[in-house]
């Protein structure tokens, strides 16, 4: 049996929860909360300790394969698992249409909802570097999805607006954009997709001020900003 060892593991679970609160009958609410707390204990105490298991991963090379297994760079990993598979059906739902990428796609979204912006508006919105969104203002204003004109404050500057046909396409585009949202939400509940929202916004929250007052510029920016959110008490 492949679980037994799991089954093994609650049983002995159970039995510290009832030593904790002897002569007393526990409760499943009971071991919900005292698992939370026994899992977080665990990860910090021991923080190279798999957490899962990547079907990429073969059987070599164990430390770097903890090292990728610690909470945190679990975390971003499979971050970034998602993006991909995200970019990926994306693409599909794109098919047959002007727009290339993701960023094609949320750069028309963004300018939908102005009257109009500069290009370097657009491009930080987009949460893009010059070259790559330049790139992107291109595509769109070559498929006719896009307008620019001078900017009358600042000559050497361009704004951009979305056009009559810009808006028509972006409209099409919706119905199958959320055919990918269903597909990235995978079969959560819905219980669970409000709390992974709740999470994902909360982390959200947290990039677009640093990415609002730039403060990641070098890879020593990078280094002095992640230190300084260990938490005292791992």
């Amino acid at each position: 049996m492949k679980s037994y060892q799991l089954i093994h593991e609650l049983i002995t679970l159970v039995e510290q929860l009832e030593q904790e609160h002897p002569g007393r009958e526990v409760n499943i609410q009971d071991f919900a909360g005292f698992l939370v707390n026994s899992m977080g204990n665990h990860v910090a105490h021991s923080p190279g300790k798999h957490l899962g298991h990547d079907v990429r991963f073969g059987k070599n090379e164990s430390e770097a394969q903890a090292l990728a297994y610690q909470l945190d760079n679990n975390i971003g990993q499979l971050f970034v698992y998602m993006s991909r598979y995200a970019k990926f059906y994306i693409k599909k739902a794109l098919d047959g249409t002007p727009l290339l990428t993701a960023e094609d796609f949320t750069a028309l979204a963004i300018l939908l909802t102005h009257d109009n912006l500069s290009k370097s508006e657009l491009i930080h919105h987009n949460l893009q570097e010059k070259t790559s969104g330049t790139e992107v203002i291109r595509r769109l204003l070559a498929a006719g999805l896009i307008r620019q004109w001078d900017n009358e404050k600042d000559k050497r500057g361009k704004q951009i607006a979305i056009t009559g046909q810009g808006k028509q396409l972006l409209y099409m585009v919706f119905e199958d954009m959320n055919h990918v949202g269903k597909m990235i939400s995978g079969k959560l509940t819905v219980s669970e997709k409000l709390t992974l929202r709740y999470l994902l916004q909360k982390l959200e929250d947290f990039h677009q001020l640093h990415h609002e007052n730039k403060t990641i510029a070098s890879k020593t920016d990078l280094k002095r900003v992640a230190e300084a959110l260990i938490d005292p008490k791992d």
